[in-house]
């Protein structure tokens, strides 16, 4: 053996200085990868050819190996990491010669970038990716972050170590619309960083805290990290997760399980929700606390009001936490006494399947054996009986087409079960009562009458909706019945705005945050997948950088508005209506519906071609699809150098000589904390593109095969490698910051600034260690 060691270490070793090497000669990183697979291989080849790499295997001919499998260990759980007694024989690491394994590579890599980039299931995920940064890249350049910066100082400032904070908010804030980590950096360091220093905050917290805040587009949704690590990450748990059927004994993850083997993109955006926000509060709580410790370093700052008039205290807690906790509150109760919920009456053909028992019971004894000891003998014995009960009332029923009797019947149970006030209805009033009563606390000293006469009106149209609608009552007929306490209402909301309009930091807030709310809320809520949401992001940041640019130039931006409306109501319309008008009977509601949801889709695509006009014309639009061009190619051809390189790591044996490694630990939870350890590590060198696309797919099929939750697993990977954007000497973070920086900001200073934040970020790995529930709580709560 070459130095001692074994052949597959050697060509790991040489992978990895490989990789090292390329990405510190300069090339691009996207190219340095694919180079250094190629390297490397030929390295192994030719030492390999020599006969310097020899391979210790197992001799699976020995008496000593026998024994072990007449014992019963499978021969995928033998290795010499846990039976280093074993007899070994020395194999070259190409067993068939590097040609054979050069063909294979160049085949696989072949069907590779044919799955996951160019018609693979996967790529209608990745195209998210594109929209996404497509979606920061145009609000970063629409200089909403001038904004938010300038008014969550003046309302943080006079706190103690407020500016700090508020770069926290900010970066949160940018994090859920952006998610660059980039362009926030740099945003904030040119223009709070030189505040900071002027209002006497130490550079180590002011250089720490930007760094740090900027890389929360990382972990708070939509992150481009969780985009691309989902959709590795359901690959692998998937396969994983069949392997651990099959070793066990049982069919398929299915039946072993209990529940299918999946995760998506969606439920990881749910599951990094809390994670992402506790991250800020505690970068937040770090800044505040270290002003209380140090106020020379760190001194309140005040920057003036945000509102143009003076609000009591009364006022504000009234107006601004009563009033809309209540109404929530009200909501929540009125929802659970089955007051507001669903008004769907419709009646299926057939009639629902019988569900069968929690879990599978014909398997075999081997498999039931696994079964109990994954989910306990109360669970299976409630499955047994389950399925007794299921065999003695004649199995599971089936479907079957419902006759007119029982559709009448079914239809008349369905209307008494039906809540008095439709769940739509009901949230559009709250928020059309938020805005009201909002706007009666922001300026108490104006006319309320018109707010009190809008509160009234959308009393009116649940008083109405409780009395003159039901459930079969069409919709159009519906938007008659409440059309004038509606107007009435629009017209209140209308002041409302006006009012509204007067606060700086609503004004500033408010158009970014519809979009978030529309982008997250679209996913979040299962209502529909990353890709369509980020589309509509990408479209809206266009809309919204557009109307800034009018704003800019003194010029009208209603169109721009009028086109946003337009979507509003083609997506009301299309809920609330059936415009399938190729069916052989289509009614005058639903043609009407057609022609109005087809002249609001008409009239949003004029408004988004004439935003792109407006940035076309303004210079802002050109630069912004070749930034989103260049940072979506880089990822994609990073992906496919990655590729690459893993297909090297395979061919001698090294991907299959790490999982023996990592499989040789008994202890489920020492196995994750390893791999937590190395990702850790090699975030000080290398960029979470690299680490997703090149570590992630070696020990991934180890970590997602064991029995913690998906979600859990891939959010801790994802907060673990937000670290790399901050840890030296590489830390991309940093080196953005210290582009902008002014001279008498040093490199120390910024090495010494992040040093808490990291410590931070280990401070939150350990908290999410010891309660995965904030990871689970909010895709459990979700339905899906």
């Amino acid at each position: 053996m070459l130095f001692g060691l074994d052949g597959v270490e050697i060509g790991l070793l040489i992978v990895f200085l490989c990789l090292f090497g390329g990405i510190l000669s300069g090339f691009p990183v996207a190219f340095a990868i694919g180079g250094s697979a190629v390297i490397s291989f030929g390295i192994i080849a030719g030492l390999d050819s020599a006969g310097l790499l020899i391979h210790q295997a197992i001799d699976s001919g020995t008496a000593e190996y026998a024994a072990l499998i007449a014992e019963g260990v499978r021969p995928e759980n033998i290795s010499i990491f846990k039976y280093p007694e074993l007899p070994r024989l020395g194999e070259p690491v190409f067993p068939q010669g590097w040609e054979t394994a050069l063909d294979r590579n160049v085949s696989f890599i072949v069907n590779r970038m044919n799955e996951r980039v160019l018609a693979g299931q996967s790529i209608e995920t990745l195209l998210a990716v594109l929209m996404f940064v497509l979606m920061g890249i145009t609000l970063e350049r629409s200089r909403i972050a001038n904004d938010l910066l300038l008014t969550m100082a003046r309302v943080f400032g006079p706190l103690p170590g407020g500016l700090a904070v508020s770069i926290v908010v900010v970066g949160a804030f940018l994090a859920a619309s952006t998610g660059i980590v980039g362009a926030t950096v740099v945003t904030m360091g040119l223009l709070a960083l030189p505040t900071m220093l002027r209002n006497n905050y130490s550079p180590e917290l002011a250089t720490g805290v930007i760094a740090a805040s900027g890389t929360l587009g990382q972990i708070i949704p939509p992150s481009i990290v969780i985009v691309l690590l989902g959709t590795l990450a359901g690959d692998l748990y998937s396969a994983a997760q069949e392997e651990r059927a099959q070793t066990v004994g049982c069919s398929d993850a299915l039946t072993y399980l209990g529940e299918p083997a999946v995760v998506s993109v969606g439920t990881l955006f749910q599951a990094a929700l809390l994670p992402g926000i506790m991250l800020a509060v505690l970068y937040g709580l770090y800044a505040f606390g270290f002003a209380l410790l140090n106020p020379s370093k760190a001194p309140a700052v005040e920057m003036g009001a945000t509102n143009s008039e003076v609000i009591t205290r009364n006022e504000g807690l009234t107006w601004f936490l009563g009033v809309p906790v209540a109404m929530i509150v009200g909501l929540m109760v009125l929802s659970s006494a089955n007051v507001i919920g669903s008004q769907n009456v419709n009646v299926d053909s057939f009639s629902e399947a019988g569900s069968g028992a929690s879990l599978r019971t014909n398997v075999s004894p081997e498999c039931q054996q696994a079964m109990i000891d994954l989910h306990g003998q109360e669970a299976w014995d409630e499955a047994v009986e389950e399925q007794r009960a299921i065999d003695a009332a004649g199995g599971i029923e089936e479907s079957h087409e419902l006759t007119d009797e029982e559709r009448v019947v079914q239809l008349q149970e369905n209307i008494a079960n039906a809540a008095p006030i439709g769940t739509g209805i009901a949230i559009a009033v709250l928020l059309l009562a938020l805005v009201l009563t909002t706007a009666r606390g922001i300026s108490p000293s104006s006319d309320p009458r018109p707010l009190w006469i809008g509160l009234g009106a959308l009393a009116a149209v649940l008083l109405v909706d409780v009395v003159l609608v039901s459930p079969v009552t069409s919709p159009g007929a519906t938007i008659l019945l409440i059309a004038i306490p509606l107007i009435v209402a629009l017209w209140a909301c209308r002041y409302a705005v006006g009012l509204l309009g007067q606060n700086e930091l609503l004004r500033v807030v408010f158009p970014p945050l519809v979009l978030i709310v529309a982008v997250l809320g679209s996913i979040l809520g299962g209502i529909t997948n990353p890709t369509p949401a980020a589309a509509l992001g990408a479209g809206g940041a266009i809309m919204l950088a557009a109307y800034r640019k009018l704003r800019d130039e003194e010029k009208s931006g209603k169109i721009i508005i009028q086109s946003a409306f337009a979507i509003v109501i083609m997506i009301i319309v299309g809920v609330n209506f059936d415009l399938r008008i190729t069916q052989t009977e289509v009614g005058f509601e639903n043609w009407v519906a057609y022609i109005v949801a087809t002249g609001a889709y008409l009239f949003a695509m004029f408004g988004i071609f004439y935003a792109c006009w407006v940035l076309f014309r303004s210079g802002v639009l050109s630069p912004v699809v070749r930034e989103t061009a260049k940072v979506t190619s880089m990822v994609f051809t990073i992906l496919i150098g990655s590729q690459l390189l893993n297909l090297v790591v395979i061919s001698f044996g090294g991907e299959h000589y790490i999982q023996q490694f990592l499989r040789s630990f008994d202890n489920e939870f020492q196995v994750f904390l390893i791999v937590m350890l190395v990702l850790f590590i090699l975030g000080f060198v290398l960029d979470f593109l690299e680490i997703i696309y090149i570590v992630i797919p070696i020990v991934g099929p180890v970590i997602y095969g064991g029995t913690f939750d998906p979600k859990w697993v891939t959010i801790m990977i994802a907060v673990n490698l937000q670290t790399s954007f901050l840890t030296p000497p590489f830390g991309f973070a940093l080196f953005y910051l210290r582009g902008v920086a002014p001279p008498e900001v040093t490199t120390q200073h910024i090495y010494r600034g992040i040093i808490p934040f990291v410590l931070i970020q280990v401070v939150g790995l350990g908290i999410l260690w010891f309660f995965p529930s904030i990871v689970t709580i909010v895709p459990d709560l979700i339905p899906n």
